[in-house]
């Protein structure tokens, strides 16, 4: 029987169908799917941070609006992304105790400290742009739910990388100082850019395995090239560079050639020894905590809904 399940898993993947939370799926699936998707909705709850610090310091009422509604957005993405794991049987309050014990991870890239304003357009173009060419294959993705997700999410992610790219473009027609601001934050946040597809394919353990079951779409290594290539253009047309002299167009490849990050400093960020790290989880830890009364409270309404509403059922029978 167990064979004929798994046979019946295999066609459906092959043949492109969908995986769905009723159909039987084999637990390393399973468990692959909790810990990728759970990962994604970590990092979108904890890139709530980096922003969210400059809501109340934006120069502008239009600046302040547009940064709060995209806080806002990231933070629904994070319940979509944690309302598909609990079709695979997790627990949301179980991730988010081994998020802040350090028993699941998030995306490395917000470790990093948002030191200008300009940081908020370069993570809008470079960061949200890295996350689309990461998340825009996932609509493609194997199990169901995490693809439906994923198409209102990528939709919303579009809007962020075009608004951070207005954002600078606004700042590069402004003064020296300005321009000179947001070149230092393309220089800052470039390379950590290039690390959020995650290391080299040769180094990855878990693409082989995604990809045969269709999780992923593509290697780590495909995506930072095709991220580079898009990138390079828009950067000509905003008027700065890239901290890579390695950086330049292969005619015979059709894409540009690219330096490596410093691979070592991304595993030290992966193993909690970033900037940010200790700072980003105590504030998540702070939060839970300080919400503890709120999920009671909901928890204790809808104990008395289900029982008001099998007293009115038991007093109509």
């Amino acid at each position: 029987m167990a064979d004929e399940l798994d046979l019946a898993f295999e066609r459906t993947v092959r043949s492109e169908a969908r995986i769905e939370p009723r159909d039987w799926m084999p637990d390393g699936y399973r468990n692959t799917l909790i810990r990728q998707i759970a990962q994604h909705a970590h990092s979108e709850i904890i890139g709530m941070q980096p922003e969210g610090n400059w809501i109340s310091r934006a120069p502008s009422l239009r600046r302040k609006a547009i940064l709060l509604a995209k806080v806002q957005d990231e933070a629904g993405h994070g319940l979509y992304l944690y309302s598909a794991t609990e079709t695979l049987g997790a627990d949301r309050t179980d991730l988010t105790v081994k998020l802040i014990e350090g028993r699941q991870k998030y995306s490395s890239i917000f470790n990093y400290p948002t030191l200008t304003f300009a940081d908020m357009g370069v993570i809008g173009w470079l960061v949200d742009g890295a996350a689309i060419c990461n998340q825009v294959p996932l609509c493609r993705t194997s199990y169901g739910p995490y693809a439906r997700a994923m198409i209102r999410i990528c939709k919303e992610e579009s809007f962020h990388q075009r608004q951070g790219y207005e954002l600078l473009m606004t700042m590069m027609s402004g003064t020296q100082a300005q321009r000179d601001m947001v070149q230092d934050a393309v220089n800052r946040w470039w390379w950590p850019s290039l690390m959020m597809f995650g290391p080299p394919d040769a180094e990855s353990s878990n693409t082989e395995q995604s990809m045969a079951w269709r999780i992923k779409r593509n290697t780590n290594d495909e995506l930072r090239q095709k991220f580079v290539d898009m990138s390079v253009p828009q950067a000509a047309h905003l008027g700065v560079t890239f901290p890579d002299p390695e950086l330049r167009w292969n005619e015979e490849r059709g894409h540009h050639d690219f330096g490596q990050p410093d691979w070592d400093e991304f595993w030290q960020v992966v193993k909690g020894n970033g900037v940010c790290n200790a700072q980003r989880i105590a504030h998540r830890r702070k939060a839970h905590e300080d919400g503890a009364w709120v999920r009671e409270a909901a928890e204790a309404h809808a104990a008395r809904q289900v029982s008001k509403e099998a007293k009115m059922i038991g007093q109509s029978a």
